[in-house]
């Protein structure tokens, strides 16, 4: 009775039973693990009777509430939605009244039964029937509101109605066969005489300047979310507090506006002990996080004081631009502010508050009386930390108009993060909208054999539809601030993830199923809106079909040349096959680097890390490897991509330049339309930057380049190669159209 139950409530809630692995197996997911996941949502999974009429209570729900809380639609001449009523109200006439975003409305009338009836059930002895309607009406692209009334004008049903675009965002050049490149970058990592031990956001002006001077088109990024600025060594860029604003690591605080009228910010920087601990900090091999971001929020408080003393408090131009800042963030902007300072406090107190579920309990919750109450007497404090996102914000646009300027296509392209940490300022304020007995990852593929757990809690599809997806709405829209391009990490959690109950390893998951129609939709208007090319990275377990629905929806793909390989004889596919509607890259920042894949560095790392199961794992890894490099090999000879004194036998041949950009050059004149390159490779770096399936065994996300800015576009092998790149890519436009 109750594996039945089970596997229906499984069917609801879009958890798949059974998939394919990522060597093409079929695989089954453990039966416990779907319990485990329903129970996670609350339902009585030991209880059969309970979980009867929770089942109950689930359909009835759907079936009484006569609209969904949102209609998508790519059609601008017609609106389809569906109507659920009872059978005795199915000639019933409603009226019905569309508000669209700029204020104009339409009118009219429909009666249930003139549609097509999809379905009907009985619930209690009352029969219910589901018909599709459709109304004629013109409406632009945007957030609208449909409101159903009967008779005597008594609202029955409202829903949010979204009109999107068939496709995102494409510049008109790409769409001409212009073939773009450009590099992808850690932020952090960047070295330069002058920032504070990690690299900032004026780093990146310098970087954009030197590559848009060079012919790129843009300049890629980590994704830049806001951390925690008080537990500074929670580092991942991909476990943000919140990923709809901005890391204030970044910001460089010489460059703030009111630095340079704070007399005691410019005193303290300029001391002989503070230029002291900046040198430290430049010149350590890893970035102390902790070092950087106390050195920062100790300049940044006297910058601040000197922004409520001479600017808001005279209520002058800036200070108003501020308040319309804060104005603009709204609730959001307010709950990360009062995140920081809140946990800055508690810490200040000596206490381990890494995230919310540390902090006392009266303060675990945004809507608790207590945070309401911090926030009216700590007013202050919470205006610091939204002053710091100010910041951030208007120097990240400042770098962007650089890439504006200078003539760039693209200029500045985000990542964004597949989801946020358990102890994040986004569950604090939202957390019916997550699952906080599971968390995201991935089943075993050829990344991780031992599958990932990411400890990220997933967003529960139902609430988020039950909010009209304005949760994904705002998530888009805000990063596709002050950039020219978008890349969405696993972009197949549009639809589905890799969910894993509390307390099980990453191989005892289960895939549940989001709406991919609805989300790739809204994603396509905030693309068009923000005019902003969306890249999605589908590696790993891909299924069938996905490939030609982002395709069919602009989404550009991800194209990692060692994963390009064909499964008949296992040689590496020609560049110029590769999908024009894509993005190529040599490797990425969970993987080796060319020296460091050459040298087979990553293997010996994941040994003694344990990441591999047994032995023999290992030795068929090895085995792989030393394949792979002479299929590499046969490629780069046969392409005439490097000279002939370079051996065709893969056991004489070390990594050295020419083969290194050898191979970058390769991929250059292929047929996609970007092309990412890293700094890493440029420099012949050889230590990775993540090591996945890893936290603490290994210093991730701390990595830094091995050469300061200035002295890599001073190299002047560095800049033949560049200047290669983009002869390169201005012969292959038109490739592949």
């Amino acid at each position: 009775m109750i594996d039945t139950q089970i596997q229906q409530l499984c069917e609801i809630h879009g958890i798949e039973s059974n998939y394919t692995d990522a060597w093409g197996s079929p695989a089954t997911v453990v039966p416990e693990s779907k319990a485990k996941l329903l129970a996670a949502m609350g339902y009585a999974v030991s209880d059969a009777k309970k979980l009867a009429e929770q089942i109950k209570e689930k359909l009835a729900s759907q079936w009484q509430t006569p609209l969904p809380a949102v209609v998508i639609s790519r059609d601008q001449h017609a609106l389809a939605f569906e109507i659920s009523v009872a059978q005795t109200d199915v000639s019933a006439l409603l009226k019905w009244n569309l508000r669209l975003e700029d204020g104009a409305e339409h009118h009219g009338t429909v009666t249930p039964i003139e549609g097509h009836k999809v379905a009907e059930t009985e619930l209690d002895g009352q029969r219910y029937q589901r018909y599709a309607l459709s109304i004629q009406v013109d409406m632009p692209l945007g957030y609208h509101r449909l409101i159903l009334a009967n008779a005597i004008d008594e609202t029955v049903a409202e829903a949010s109605v979204i009109i999107a675009p068939r496709a995102c965002y494409t510049p008109k050049l790409v769409n001409e066969g212009a073939k773009l490149w450009g590099p992808s970058v850690q932020l952090y990592c960047l070295r330069s005489t002058r920032n504070w031990g990690v690299g900032d956001f004026t780093d990146l002006e310098f970087l954009i300047e030197q590559i848009s001077a060079k012919g790129g088109d843009f300049v890629g990024l980590n994704p830049i979310h806001a951390l925690y600025p008080s537990n500074p060594e929670s580092v991942s860029p991909y476990s943000p507090s919140s990923r709809r604003w901005l890391n204030i690591v970044y910001i460089d605080v010489t460059a703030v506006t009111e630095f340079e009228k704070s007399k005691d910010a410019q005193a303290l920087v300029d001391s002989d002990a503070f230029k002291h601990r900046l040198e430290l900090l430049r010149d350590a091999q890893w970035v102390d996080y902790t070092g950087v971001m106390e050195a920062k929020l100790e300049a940044l408080d006297l910058v601040f004081a000197t922004f409520k003393e001479q600017e808001l408090r005279r209520n002058t131009k800036r200070a108003r631009a501020f308040r319309a800042f804060v104005k603009e963030g709204g609730e959001s902007l307010l709950e990360q502010a009062a995140f920081d300072a809140l946990q800055r406090e508690f810490c200040s107190q000596g206490i381990n508050a890494w995230g919310w579920p540390a902090w006392p309990e009266e303060y675990q919750d945004f809507a608790n009386e207590s945070v309401a109450k911090f926030i009216k007497k700590e007013k202050s404090k919470i205006d610091f930390f939204s002053y710091l996102q100010f910041i951030a914000d208007e120097q990240l646009q400042s770098a962007n108009k650089v890439a504006d300027e200078s003539g760039m296509t693209l200029g500045i392209y985000r990542d964004l993060a597949v989801g946020v940490s358990e102890g994040s300022t986004e569950l604090w304020a939202n957390k019916s909208l997550y699952l906080q007995g599971a968390s995201v990852g991935a089943p075993p593929d050829i990344l991780g054999p031992l599958g990932q757990n990411w400890g990220l809690p997933p967003i529960e599809p139902d609430t988020a539809k039950q909010q009209a997806y304005q949760p994904f709405i705002d998530l888009f829209r805000s990063n596709m601030r002050h950039c020219g391009a978008l890349r969405i990490d696993h972009v197949m959690a549009l639809l589905r993830l890799w969910w894993i109950p509390a307390g099980e390893t990453a191989d005892k998951g289960a895939y549940i199923y989001y709406p991919i129609d609805d989300l790739l939709a809204i994603l396509a208007l905030e693309s068009v809106r923000n005019q902003c090319l969306i890249i999605g990275e589908d590696l790993g377990t891909v299924p069938d079909g996905i490939f030609e629905t982002l395709q069919e929806n602009g989404v550009y793909s991800y194209r990692v040349f060692f994963f390009e390989r064909s499964k008949e004889d296992g040689g590496f596919y020609a560049p110029q096959h590769y999908p024009v509607q894509a993005m190529a890259t040599l490797t990425t920042h969970d993987m080796p680097t060319l020296k460091g894949f050459w040298q087979c560095d990553d293997l010996l790392l994941g040994k003694e890390l344990g990441l591999y199961r047994d032995e023999d794992v290992l030795k068929t890894l090895y085995a792989d490897r030393h394949e792979s490099k002479q299929r590499i090999l046969d490629s780069l000879h046969g392409m005439g991509m490097i000279p002939d004194h370079i051996s065709k036998d893969v056991n004489w041949v070390a990594m050295s330049k020419e083969l290194n950009f050898g191979m970058q050059l390769h991929l250059a004149g292929g047929s996609s339309a970007l092309l990412a390159l890293q700094l890493e490779d440029w420099i012949e770096m050889d230590k990775p930057v993540n090591v996945p399936g890893t936290s603490s065994e290994y210093p991730n996300w701390r990595r830094k380049l091995s050469r300061n800015l200035e002295e890599i576009f001073a190299d002047n092998d560095i800049a033949s190669l560049l200047t290669e790149l983009t002869a390169i890519r201005h012969s292959a436009h038109g490739v592949g159209l």
